[in-house]
């Protein structure tokens, strides 16, 4: 199977069906996903939806200053980094932490900002590019890296385009 898929969206409820389905294929799984995108594209909200699949109990905010939150209440643990305040040097910092995290298979490690990684993100990852079409509509771009992050992909490409009646590819 393709390691890439494309799917648009035309509201917040459309976002908070693409989250059910990604949490759907990491339950059993773990894993790590890096988000990408400009400021307002929608990272947060998607973190937002994905913890409310989680079931997650806690108030999920943007971890911008404190470079992690973690979330523990829910089917997986959640762990919700934010890159965007960190220098090359800070990344170094916690690629071991990131390493760690993103390899439980009871955890899901979600990061924002990964655009500032400087390239050192753990080698198996799940990406998600948000591309931000206008202020409702968003563009997701999914690219997996690794056996583990091509499994989930592989599962939410199932799950999505059957609820959705698509075929691979389109959307």
């Amino acid at each position: 199977m393709e390691n890439l898929f494309k799917t648009k969206v035309n509201n917040s409820e459309e976002t908070d069906i693409v989250a059910n389905h990604i949490v759907e294929a990491v339950i059993g799984h773990g894993g790590l996903i890096c988000l990408f995108g400009d400021i307002g594209a929608g990272k947060t909200t998607l973190v937002k939806s994905i913890a409310k699949y989680l079931d997650i109990q806690e108030k999920v905010t943007s971890p911008s200053f404190v470079i992690l939150n973690e979330y523990h209440s829910g089917k997986l643990s959640l762990y919700h980094f934010d890159l965007y305040r960190l220098e090359r040097e800070g990344i170094k910092s916690i690629l071991d932490e990131l390493r760690e995290y993103s390899e439980n298979q009871n955890a899901l490690t979600v990061i924002e900002w990964a655009e500032f990684s400087s390239g050192e993100l753990p080698e198996d990852r799940l990406e998600i590019k948000i591309n931000y079409i206008d202020e409702t509509k968003r563009e997701f771009i999914f690219k997996s890296f690794g056996f583990n992050s091509s499994k989930i992909l592989e599962q939410f490409i199932k799950s999505y385009g059957d609820s959705h009646h698509l075929t691979y590819g389109q959307h």
